[in-house]
């Protein structure tokens, strides 16, 4: 396979909020024992944050009160999202002072992926020579301290960021292709490689897989067959290095027509009662993309956590084809949500469709039997809905309590 070269550089802010804090007190976060958290709400409350001079000391970023020790005379401070988003604005203005705002993908709050290949000459320099640059303008700007991976793609880079960086003096570290096999495959846990859960790591875990170099002792078929071809191509990809969308593709949901569903739940839903939710959503979603005769080619899914943990994660699929069916469309978002999901209680769910073309013009993939199903059961499905409506035919799971498609029906929300 041909492996794509490109300088991508993943830049992330160290305990950000925990970092502002300290930096708006005129404290040196690595030698304050600070901790956001609401102790409003009692010893079980999350903490959102630790400094890192406690991250050095074991302690994890998302804890609850109780367990932290108390004998480190800790400093406990109420969260403040918009002091986050000014400093993460501040931040962002710093990277876009380098880079064009069209080659930054900002994955979050605190962390961004630039593609730096086309700036190496205009700046003269390597890409660990900018990168180095960059983390030095922020941190003489803001106070911040940011770590940094570089790699050939936003995989490579993401994992010598999470990986290897933090234990640099300088926190950089650079993966090129030739580290797949000396350093990412000695990679374990599994659910240190970006894009692997807990739960896809129990399954390979019970297929005596431990280590990432591990998933190499099976084909590609192998994991297809047990995952499904969407997660399945994934893990054997990731184990690989592979990984190569754009930061433009990344971006896409912003620029281009897209059809969209998001709901704001009206009390906390667990993990397998959001799950439903995301079905139904994009049942009705699937049915208005077959009414207009389109197709989808890059699926999102957006999650936010209960209120009080200002937290929440956006992922975006590249399917191998365009694609109007809702079942397959949904292994691929239960993909995507498994894979990033936390144990935390979930507030709010979005789904989108972009990259949508008329259907017809249907790009067959080069991986899969070149067959185009007949799916007249989903047609008549179709047929009944469009005539009668969304909720003339339900799923089974949608007469559970936990279900809201009923109500929602009455307040879609698509672009």
């Amino acid at each position: 396979m041909y492996m794509k070269e490109r300088n991508i550089i993943s830049i992330d802010l160290k305990s950000f909020f925990a970092s502002c804090e300290c930096v708006e007190r005129g404290l040196d976060p690595y030698k304050t024992p600070l901790v956001v958290a609401d102790t409003d709400r009692g010893d079980k409350a999350m903490s959102l944050a630790v400094s890192p001079y406690l991250r050095n000391r074991g302690i994890k970023s998302r804890c609850r009160v109780f367990e932290i020790p108390k004998n480190l005379n800790i400093m406990f401070v109420k969260p403040r999202i918009k002091l986050y988003q000014e400093y993460s604005k501040k931040v962002f203005d710093i990277y876009k002072s380098f880079i064009s705002e069209e080659d930054i993908h900002f994955y979050s709050i605190d962390e961004v992926f630039m593609d730096v290949t086309d700036y190496l000459k205009y700046y003269n320099k390597t890409d660990t020579e900018l990168a180095l640059l960059i983390m030095k303008t922020v941190l003489e700007k803001t106070g911040l301290t940011t770590t940094a991976g570089i790699g050939p793609n936003v995989l490579l880079a993401k994992v010598a960021m999470d990986i290897e960086a933090k234990h640099n003096k300088n926190c950089l570290s650079k993966w090129t292709y030739k580290d797949i096999e000396t350093k990412l495959w000695n990679v374990t846990p599994l659910t240190k490689i970006w894009g692997i859960g807990k739960n896809t790591e129990r399954k390979l875990n019970n297929l005596g897989i431990y280590k990432v170099g591990d998933i190499n002792n099976y084909p590609r078929s192998f994991y297809i067959k047990r995952f499904g071809n969407v997660m399945g191509n994934d893990i054997f990809d990731k184990a690989n290095g592979i990984y190569f969308p754009t930061i433009k593709e990344l971006n896409s949901r912003v620029h281009e027509k897209s059809m969209s569903m998001s709901q704001i739940l009206y009390r906390d839903y667990s993990i397998e009662e959001a799950i439903l939710i995301i079905k139904e959503m994009n049942d009705m979603l699937n049915v208005q993309l077959k009414e207009k005769k389109l197709t989808t080619r890059l699926i999102h899914l957006s999650i936010s956590y209960s209120r009080d943990l200002y937290k929440s994660f956006n992922d975006t699929t590249l399917l191998n084809t365009e694609e109007d069916n809702g079942e397959k469309i949904f292994e691929t978002l239960k993909y995507m949500y498994y894979k990033n999901i936390e144990d935390l209680p979930i507030r709010k769910v979005g789904i989108a469709y972009s990259k949508l073309s008329n259907k017809g013009a249907t790009q067959l993939s080069l991986f899969d039997k070149n067959e185009v199903p007949t799916d007249e059961y989903n047609k008549i499905i179709d047929k009944i809905t469009s005539k009668y409506g969304n909720t003339s035919i339900l799923r089974a799971s949608s007469l559970l309590k936990s279900s809201t498609i009923k109500n929602r029906e009455r307040y879609k929300n698509t672009i």
